[in-house]
């Protein structure tokens, strides 16, 4: 089981929207070097909606690559067609990565029933372990409770990513789940209370900007040293709220850039970060550490 820091990576891009392959790399090198425990490939974060079906393949390809072994990459081959995250799946698991991360299917506002069967037959066929990934503020459809604790019966279902932010639901959720079954936050400012009830770490935005201190945090709560997580926390807050004043990704990527990590590159329709919050988003990384 894959436990602590997991950093859903951006996606560096040249101005052009081209992708900048040597930030890439240089960003898993710089993740790897600070702890983070594995990486999410072509996730939200990594502006999977704006990839095409090669570019998703070439970016989990090309971690699995650099990454060469030294951290798990988890890779972001969901969809909202069945056949379509069948495939990108498939791939990922040829290639070598050690899991995927799949999303809720969105728009087309599949039943219970139907969010059971698409993720069965994803984890049956598609050659790798499924980490769920529920995010019904992005999705509109919400996998239940009931339909995690069905699908975690699965061999293949190893975890659930939660970005409900509903903290008594996923308490009781990890009261019935399994306990080989990972629960990670989908939401910085929830993670250490998830820990605090037996998650198993975050999959951060956060991590981005600030991965050592990430690893840190999550050191500390998953080997009970809670003072030393609830300081390293209250550092981070900024960040875990001001790297959402706009659609995520665009203020972590705001933040690498001004950090000299990446480029400026971001595809539409998504802008790079309104003028009126670069000094909220620069004072967050004041704030928690990132710049002095």
């Amino acid at each position: 089981m894959i436990k602590g820091s997991i950093v859903a990576i951006v996606t560096p891009m040249h101005e052009d929207g081209s992708i900048d392959w040597d930030s890439y790399r240089q960003l898993i090198d710089w993740h790897i070097a600070c702890g983070t425990e594995a990486i999410v490939a072509v996730g939200t974060t990594g502006e999977s909606p704006t990839v095409d079906h090669e570019e998703n393949c070439k970016l989990i390809e090309e971690a699995v690559r650099h990454a060469a072994g030294r951290v798990p990459i988890i890779a972001g081959t969901g969809s909202n067609s069945t056949r379509e995250a069948l495939e990108l799946t498939g791939f990922a698991s040829k290639i070598g990565a050690q899991a995927s991360l799949q999303v809720v299917p969105y728009y087309n506002k599949p039943t219970q029933e139907g969010l059971y069967e698409h993720f069965r037959i994803i984890a049956e066929e598609g050659g790798l372990p499924v980490i769920l990934y529920n995010v019904p503020g992005r999705t509109v459809a919400d996998l239940s409770n009931d339909t995690v604790l069905r699908l975690a019966k699965l061999p293949g279902v190893i975890g659930l990513k939660d970005a409900t932010g509903d903290i008594p639901r996923v308490s009781d959720l990890l009261a019935k789940l399994p306990s080989d079954f990972a629960v990670y936050s989908g939401n910085d400012d929830s993670a250490l209370a998830l820990m605090a009830m037996g998650g198993h770490g975050v999959i951060s935005v956060t991590a981005n900007v600030a991965p050592s201190a990430m690893a840190k945090l999550c050191d500390a709560a998953l080997s009970g040293r809670w003072s030393e997580a609830l300081a390293i926390n209250r550092q981070l807050l900024p960040l875990h709220f001001k790297l959402f004043v706009e659609a995520n990704p665009i203020p972590a990527k705001w933040a690498l850039q001004q950090m000299g990590r990446i480029k400026p590159g971001i595809r539409l329709p998504l802008m790079p970060l309104s003028a009126g919050h670069h000094e909220v988003v620069l004072n967050a990384l004041k704030q928690s550490g990132v710049f002095s």
